[in-house]
């Protein structure tokens, strides 16, 4: 086969790379300076290989006159994918004085990353195998969240057969910042949200002279629906992100791994008091925002449908049946569990850096958001089945 040369800087001895047939096999013979400056043009010429599968391939490097890092970690790189390709991969002749460069990157694991020698794969199997990896990640995701809640219903087990072991001041301040500290973003939004389903609505029923049964659809959607799922959101983007990121912080400081050290369960100490708290403030959220969801649609309503406060609490009573205002209130526990089952969770998922801390945080936001509304599409169906 023909020299594959590539033209070095004149400042230097030009790097080539000869490949010549040898007992069955390739010789891949180096010569010249393999160097930073080159490296360009090596790369190159190192991509338009083109030797066989599974035979056998000796990198002759007896004629290299320098060589650097740059140089070295081509070397390894080529290595790796030669040997990824079922190749029998031999180096012989290097100089003494490149061994030590060699090895060191090689103990680093240099030759471990993509290469030159790339194989073409179609479009289809590529997406296949992505979406295969995807698939597999989340699986074992699932099997961690799993277990994680697992350990919580042992730990609970546990606190209900020694009570005193709770942390009854920890659960407290933590239901003050999701629950005392939350109401004013839920209240403010609740109340717009009703005057938006006051509007939208009245503005439709208009056409078939049915404004009164705007306070019906709004009554409906607040309590079974929108006001419970709207109160999770919130609170999963702020207090399952505030979990995420106050236990992942002490991940990455190592607080965590003293508590462990002296005895302490941190499961028992940091998670069980969110996970309670949490379970504790989402109701009491829910009925907060129905309020106000409510008090936003009669406001809309009083003051631009001409219908009064005595008048739409009269058709809201006759539009609502008991069982309208627990189908919503029964959800809120749910919601919270996983909420705080995720918060926590992704919490003991961050590695020793800051930028795991940010990356699982916004991942806990989505992941809880995704799971509530799975949830609730759950309860929906069943809900439909048993004609509720």
């Amino acid at each position: 086969m023909p020299n594959a040369k590539a033209a070095g800087s004149a400042a230097f001895e030009a790097p080539t790379l000869a490949v010549f047939e040898e007992g069955g096999g390739f010789v891949l013979r180096a010569e010249g300076e393999w160097l930073v400056e080159t490296a360009g043009l090596l790369d190159e010429t190192l991509s338009r290989l083109a030797l066989p599968k599974g035979g056998r391939v000796v990198f002759d490097l007896s004629r290299l006159s320098r060589l650097d890092t740059a140089g070295a970690w081509l070397l390894l790189r080529t290595e790796g994918e030669l040997s990824r390709r079922a190749n029998r991969v031999e180096m012989r002749g290097l100089p003494p004085l490149f061994a030590p460069l060699l090895a060191q990157l090689r103990a680093s694991g240099a030759g471990a990353g993509p290469g030159a020698l790339r194989e073409e794969v179609s479009p289809f199997l590529a997406f296949l195998a992505h979406l295969g990896e995807i698939t597999l990640s989340l699986s074992r995701r699932g099997a961690g969240m799993l277990a994680f809640f697992g350990v919580i219903v042992a730990a609970a087990a546990t606190l209900l057969g020694h009570p005193r072991r709770l942390r009854f001041k920890a659960t407290i301040v933590q239901m003050e910042d999701t629950g005392v500290n939350a109401l004013a973003i839920v209240g403010l939004l609740s109340f717009l949200i009703g005057i938006v389903i006051a509007y939208q609505g009245s503005d439709q029923l208009r056409r078939f002279g049915a404004e009164i049964y705007t306070v019906n659809l709004l009554g409906v959607g607040i309590l079974r629906e929108l006001g419970v799922l709207m109160t999770a959101i919130i609170v999963a983007g702020r207090s399952g992100s505030a979990f995420t990121a106050q236990i992942g912080t002490m991940r990455v400081t190592e607080e965590i791994d003293a508590l462990r050290a002296i005895g302490l369960d941190p499961v028992e100490v940091l998670v069980m008091p969110r996970f309670i708290a949490l379970l504790l403030t989402l109701p009491m959220l829910t009925l907060f925002a129905d309020f106000m969801g409510l008090l936003g649609g009669a406001f809309l309503s009083a003051t631009a449908l001409g219908i009064p406060i005595p008048q739409f609490l009269g058709q809201l009573r006759s539009a609502l049946s008991p069982s309208t205002f627990w189908i919503g209130l029964i959800k809120a526990p749910f919601f919270a569990a996983i909420i705080a089952l995720i918060g926590c969770y992704e919490g003991f998922e961050v590695s020793r850096s800051a930028e795991s801390v940010g990356r699982l945080t916004t991942l806990s936001v989505v992941e809880s958001i995704f799971l509530v509304i799975v949830t609730d599409a759950a309860f929906s169906v069943l809900f439909s089945v048993l004609r509720i």
